[in-house]
């Protein structure tokens, strides 16, 4: 399962962590979210201890979605070294986000 990252543990999930880092920016009433959803789970399953891989919920948490221009979703970010390298708006399929993953290594 994808980590659930918050805007309280954002900055330290995230932004100082030592691998690339994958979010996923989603809400529970976003059909095209659930379909992403399942995705971004193998994904963490498959990059477990290579990259970090979480879903931020745009609903309980706006900080960081405000803070990087978030307007539709599902969006997907790539942080590595706490800088955002990629963007992906909207359902993609799983080699899209895994090649963004490895592009960050």
């Amino acid at each position: 399962m994808a980590l659930e990252i918050t805007d309280a543990t954002f900055e330290e999930t995230v932004l100082k962590s030592d691998k690339p880092v994958l979010v996923d920016f989603w809400a529970a009433w976003c059909g095209p979210c659930r379909m992403v959803g399942p995705i971004i789970d193998e994904l963490s399953k498959d990059f477990e201890g290579q990259a970090v891989v979480g879903k931020v919920d745009v609903d309980a948490n706006q900080e960081f979605a405000a803070k990087y221009g978030v307007r539709n979703i599902p969006t997907v970010l790539v942080f590595k070294d706490g800088e955002m390298v990629n963007r992906q708006v909207g359902v993609a399929p799983k080699n899209t986000y895994a090649e963004a993953i490895k592009a960050a290594m």
